[in-house]
């Protein structure tokens, strides 16, 4: 009888135990909240950089149904917010519950087309640290060209601080890509990522912070030539971590 007990006592104890730690590990996965929407691309591939990430659980939502994962009571679920579209309607109440996303130090990761959302919301610009031009603008008395695009260039990346988390393990490589030029990068950023690509401006991958919050952008990432790239993949899943302040 009392050795009966004693098994029955030991497999509660190894269920409980199992529990536990299936409990920790979930608990360690960085939870991502990503958006999509307003700007065309290869679905399947994207999203399988995301779906074979074992660092992370992921929830994606599509315009315009993906500012209202912004509200607190569905934000706290979250840990970084991945734009991977090119929406331009934001809300009053969106854009409040955006910055207060940020101030609450959670992260931020912003990808490839993502960098012409908002276009006149000029808070964005500040967050991103950057401002790419959909149109020919004057800004301040300066005119301003429209930025430019180029589909299917293969071109050589040089990492600019390898110190850095977000480019940390990965060394200069190539990637065949869609290229973008004539955008303004702000004084803010860290560059991490450069090219000497003459369709292309130089600075193409950075970070910065916008309060206690951290944010990456990359201009990679048009379609499955850069998915695929496992340099890029790295960098794009210390990134999620990185501004989780995971590392």
């Amino acid at each position: 009888m009392k050795a009966m007990r004693f098994l029955v006592a030991v497999i509660l104890l190894a269920t409980v135990s199992l529990a536990v730690t299936a409990s920790a590990q979930q608990k360690e996965n960085t939870r991502v909240l990503h958006f999509t929407g307003g700007h065309d691309f290869e679905r399947e591939p994207f999203m399988k950089m995301f779906q074979d990430n074992p660092d992370i659980t992921f929830k994606a939502v599509e315009h315009p149904n993906a500012h209202a994962m912004l509200r607190p009571d569905a934000a706290k679920d979250f840990d970084v917010l991945v734009l991977y579209d090119m929406w331009q309607d934001i809300s009053d109440q969106a854009k409040g519950d955006f910055v207060d996303w940020l101030k609450r130090g959670k992260g931020l990761v912003v990808i490839h087309h993502a960098i012409a959302s908002y276009q006149t919301w000029p808070e964005y610009s500040k967050i991103i640290g950057a401002h790419y031009y959909l149109a020919k603008t004057n800004v301040n008395g300066v005119e301003k060209a429209r930025s430019a695009y180029q589909h299917g260039v293969h071109f050589k990346l040089t990492i600019v601080d390898p110190a850095h988390p977000v480019t940390k393990g990965v060394s200069d490589f190539e990637i065949h890509d869609e290229t973008y030029k004539f955008f303004d990068v702000y004084e803010t950023c860290h560059a991490l990522v450069k090219t000497e690509e003459p369709l292309s401006n130089p600075v193409i991958h950075w970070a910065k912070n916008y309060g206690d919050a951290r944010v990456v952008y990359m201009q990679s990432g048009h379609d499955h030539y850069a998915y695929d790239n496992p340099n890029y993949q790295k960098i794009l899943r210390n990134a999620i971590q990185w501004t989780a302040k995971r590392n």
